[in-house]
């Protein structure tokens, strides 16, 4: 997802950036050190080829998180994925990847679906961050970003897929 060209979203577009910044790092803290209790939970999961769509759903407070995946080709891979609130409850964050980096299986599909909050960041990498390693993010082309998923785009997406990030503002108002 390139940057934003008008004003209001550039402004917003660095914003997210900061809390980005947090919710990238939120996965790889210990519970106790990420903040208040219920602020965030992981959960570790197979991806199973043999072509087949799965789902995996994970909620926290009033804002759910899905993944839904179709792959080909070896065994299960371990994945995890985290979902967390920000502290003043304003953004809520969905992270789904392979701990060990690069996957070795084929997508023929993928969607990262939000319930609860408006998507304001997504992006999609075929290789995720390990051992000092960067993310490599997939191509703009490959995948769409709407307000409520990040998922694939037919006849674009070149199969590869091993993290994808979500921040969304919640429709939490201000007393």
């Amino acid at each position: 997802m390139a940057a934003p060209r008008s004003v209001r979203a550039r402004r917003l577009w660095n914003g997210l950036a900061t809390a980005a910044a947090f919710f990238l790092l939120l996965p790889l803290l210990p519970a106790a050190e990420a903040g208040a209790e219920g602020d965030q939970s992981t959960a570790e999961f197979d991806v199973r080829p043999g072509g087949a769509a799965h789902s995996l759903s994970k909620s926290l407070g009033d804002y759910t998180c899905t993944f839904t995946y179709a792959a080909q080709g070896g065994t299960n891979e371990k994945w995890q994925m985290s979902v967390g609130i920000s502290e003043d409850n304003l953004l809520f964050s969905c992270s789904i990847w392979r701990p060990q980096g690069k996957s070795y299986l084929f997508f023929t599909q993928f969607k990262g679906e939000v319930k609860g909050a408006k998507i304001e960041y997504g992006m999609a990498y075929s290789t995720a961050a390990v051992g000092g390693q960067s993310d490599v993010p997939l191509k703009e082309e490959e995948f769409q970003v709407t307000e409520t998923a990040v998922s694939h785009k037919e006849g674009k997406f070149r199969s590869e897929l091993s993290k994808l990030l979500i921040v969304a503002k919640t429709a939490h108002d201000e007393l």
